[in-house]
């Protein structure tokens, strides 16, 4: 009756990330820390999970002379993300 919940997702901050991505498509990193509140330490780490699991694909670039953290999410972690929400919604049902 109660499927698993996927535990990438299953962590407070990925899931605001993907949260904030799946509403935007992508955004760079900048964003995502202040819209978060962590910390850039903490953040790096929860978005090279998410990376690794190929739920969002993250291009480095350089915006003039600085280096530019874009995060974008796959069609595989939207696909992830909307079975965790169906998953979510199961458990609350009467």
């Amino acid at each position: 009756m109660f499927k698993d919940l996927d535990p990438i997702l299953h962590s407070q901050l990925r899931l605001a990330i993907m949260s904030l991505l799946i509403s935007v498509k992508q955004a760079d990193f900048v964003y995502i820390k202040e819209k978060t509140g962590t910390t850039a330490g903490n953040l790096s780490v929860q978005v090279e999970k998410l990376s690794a699991a190929g739920y969002i694909e993250v291009t480095k670039q350089f915006k003039g002379k600085y280096p530019q953290t874009i995060c974008k999410i796959t069609k595989k972690g939207i696909a992830a993300f909307e079975a965790y929400v169906k998953a979510i919604q199961n458990y609350l049902k009467p």
